[in-house]
């Protein structure tokens, strides 16, 4: 990644939002405690892990889609039809 984006990223992950404080009976927000590093660390790590389990899943769905539309392009030219294959840009 880039260091603009982990700056952004990390801005995003340490700042409170403002709907999301906690007032006291007084009326005065309250900051919500900063997560430590090492916590930071772990969310961004299981958030990749999810992601990448995620990736893989589509990755599976995408090769079964393919081999079913090969699997009737496959038939469709057995009983003559000529399917025109557009070309990736």
């Amino acid at each position: 990644m880039e260091t603009n984006n982990n700056d952004e990223l990390s801005k995003i992950v340490n700042s409170v939002n403002p709907q999301n404080q906690e007032t006291d009976a007084v009326g005065d927000s309250e900051k919500q405690p900063e997560i430590s590093k090492e916590e930071e660390i772990g969310f961004h790590k299981g958030a990749l892990n999810t992601l990448v389990a995620e990736r893989n899943e589509l990755v599976k769905m995408i090769q079964n889609i393919e081999a079913i539309m090969q699997a009737h392009l496959k038939r469709l030219k057995e009983l003559g039809v000529d399917i025109p294959v557009q070309q990736k840009a």
